[in-house]
């Protein structure tokens, strides 16, 4: 005789994902710049469920969506991706038995796309002339306006995304600090959906109302201090072409810039110098926290994120040599060593 276990209700489900998020190590890495013992600290969020920050987000919106009747049995869940937003959703979608359809930039790495695809995801590809980023999100909403039974995160204006870091990623690493022996001075991060920043910003404040909060953006393409799309840069999952609602510049302290070689020359030396394998984004990460070390000196620590993995970037040029310009800073950075308290 065959003996069927019920299937899990969605909540056992989403206490379940739960457990595979968060906690991740806070690192103290140590370094020399320009010659002078320094350190700063970084979340390793490659430790999460599928393997990014993103996870953190994505488990928080479905868990409010699933408790306020948002998100109900039989809906598919659509949402506008670069990425790492997108493989979360699709991977929390399947755990709870909801269809998950991505609008994607059609210039993402393929890492991702076959991530997505392989979570049974369906993945609907956006051309520069079709709108690139813009038009993925004006596509996904135009998809939901048309059909029934969809839920949209819409997580650049959804405020569960700033609360999901606020009570999760903040405290943690307000805790870890206190581990360290060390108090929060300032915090940066690569502006996405500016869901870390404003959530942690959040978090460290309460506790230390004086601590520096910065948006982190490419040099190459300064969204934030323009408002809309300029230029074009390599740090894929930040600076997609507008200001996103959930961010309040005005709360936040000066935007810092990072120029993308540099910061494909910053992972590059965290991968092969400590063997901590991070995408572009860390790598930019890390050097908007050098910049902020340097200007605040011994007032206290630094903190940013190392988002993701470099696995879905092994076919983009954080894969390939890289020229070295004047004006960069990872040459200048020699990497000494790490600890980490989890």
């Amino acid at each position: 005789m065959t003996i069927h276990a019920p299937a899990p209700s969605r909540a056992r489900t989403i206490t379940a994902i739960r457990q595979l998020i968060g906690h991740t190590p806070l690192l103290e890495v140590l370094y020399r710049f320009d010659g002078r013992e320094r350190r700063l600290y970084a979340k390793y969020e490659s430790m999460n469920m599928t393997g990014s920050v993103k996870d953190r987000m994505a488990c928080h919106i479905l868990a409010e969506a699933c408790a306020n009747d948002l998100l109900r049995e039989g809906y598919t869940i659509v949402e506008a991706s670069s990425g790492n937003t997108g493989i979360a959703f699709a991977a929390l979608g399947a755990a709870l038995g909801h269809p998950v359809r991505i609008y994607m930039p059609d210039w993402m790495s393929r890492e991702r796309v076959q991530l997505i695809g392989s979570l049974g995801a369906e993945i609907v590809p956006v051309s520069a002339a079709e709108g690139g980023f813009l038009g993925s999100v004006q596509a996904a909403e135009r998809y939901a306006r048309e059909h029934d039974g969809v839920f949209l995160p819409r997580q650049f204006e959804n405020q569960a995304n700033v609360r999901a870091h606020a009570s999760t990623t903040g405290p943690e690493i307000l805790l870890q600090l206190e581990a360290y022996g060390v108090r929060p001075a300032a915090f940066t991060a690569g502006v996405g959906t500016g869901g870390t920043v404003m959530g942690v910003g959040r978090a460290l404040r309460s506790v230390f109302p004086k601590v520096r909060v910065h948006p982190l953006e490419p040099a190459n393409s300064p969204t934030l201090r323009t408002g809309h799309k300029v230029g074009k840069h390599r740090i894929q999952g930040i600076s997609d072409e507008f200001v996103p609602a959930v961010v309040d510049l005005d709360w936040l302290d000066a935007v810092i810039d990072v120029w993308d070689g540099d910061a494909i020359l910053m992972a590059q030396a965290l991968a092969k110098g400590l063997g901590l394998a991070v995408g572009i984004s860390a790598g930019a990460n890390f050097l908007g926290a050098v910049q902020l070390v340097e200007q605040l000196g011994a007032e206290g620590a630094v903190v940013t994120v190392f988002c993701d993995s470099n696995k879905k970037y092994l076919s983009t040029d954080l894969c390939r040599d890289e020229p070295v310009r004047d004006d960069y800073l990872a040459p200048r950075v020699e990497l000494l060593g790490f600890r980490a308290v989890r």
